[in-house]
């Protein structure tokens, strides 16, 4: 009977190992089927002249610079709005806040948040920053968006790490005559900056990879602005770009490559978060 079991259990083991094993090699093969269709074609059509000048309709010139510098735009007014909101609310929520009930609706709703369809973010900060406020289509509707979709994630990691720091460090500054802020200010958030700045990556890579938010409240303009004319001018960044040269006009070999740049930057942005997380471990 005891033998039966064994041999039973053993095969269960096998089959579900088998079955992980090819659950592994199909979302690999998919990953890589996918990176390879990009690079061959797009990669070919990368060139200088695409990556450093604009479109011009009189000449049928293609050029992705405005929509590089939307990009980066985008992201330093998200990231500049994002990472105050985030890390202030999830120092309240690990340090300051009192009632754990209040604590468990607030993560709650952010969990919620997080789980919510971009299109509808879309259509939320249409309505709200570009009709309600007045800011009509810009980049600066588009950060607002972004800046709601990406709190979730700032206040998880963040609040990640405030709880990784021991509680023997606030315990010693108290110790010494420190008080509350101080504590948090000089002990606790040194400790957990590398949680910060994997925050700060993610939301980057989220940022960039967003379009269907962006598509309502950024608009599709390809027109090289300043940082403080282009945040308040309709702009299309890299996703939206890839989008309207898709889709509108039916240049596949530049949607590729533009493609191919978001592969490499979405890369990029994922393993500097895998090191900074592994060194934090280590």
């Amino acid at each position: 009977m005891t033998r039966k079991i064994s041999v039973k259990r053993k095969l269960h083991s096998a089959v579900i190992k088998a079955l992980m094993y090819i659950s592994a090699a199909l979302t690999l093969s998919c990953i890589v089927f996918i990176i390879v269709c990009v690079a061959v074609r797009g990669v070919g059509n990368i060139s200088a002249d695409l990556l450093l000048s604009s479109p011009s309709y009189i000449s049928d010139k293609i050029g992705i610079l405005p929509d590089i510098l939307n990009t980066v735009y985008i992201i330093i007014a998200t990231l500049i709005i994002v990472l105050p909101l985030g890390v202030g609310a999830a120092v309240y929520l690990t340090e300051y806040a009192k009632s754990k009930r209040i604590a468990r609706i607030i993560e709650y709703t952010a969990q919620t948040l997080s789980g919510i369809p971009s299109v509808i973010f879309g259509l939320v900060g249409m309505l709200l920053f570009c009709d309600f406020f007045g800011m009509k289509t810009s980049l600066i509707a588009g950060a607002l968006t972004l800046v709601i979709m990406n709190l979730p994630t700032v206040m998880q990691t963040t609040r990640e790490s405030l709880k990784s720091v021991p509680q023997s460090y606030r315990e010693g500054a108290f110790a010494l005559g420190a008080g509350k802020w101080r504590v948090i200010r000089t002990v606790v958030l040194p400790c957990c900056v590398d949680g910060i700045v994997t925050g700060c990556i993610l939301c980057v890579g989220r940022i960039i990879g967003e379009s269907a938010a962006l598509l309502f409240t950024a608009g599709f303009a390809h027109k090289v602005n300043g940082m403080i004319d282009g945040l308040t001018s309709p702009g299309a960044t890299l996703t939206v770009a890839l989008y309207v040269y898709a889709k509108e006009e039916g240049e596949f070999g530049i949607a590729y490559a533009i493609a191919a740049i978001l592969i490499i930057l979405t890369s990029l942005i994922n393993l500097c978060a895998s090191l900074i997380t592994g060194r934090k471990k280590g």
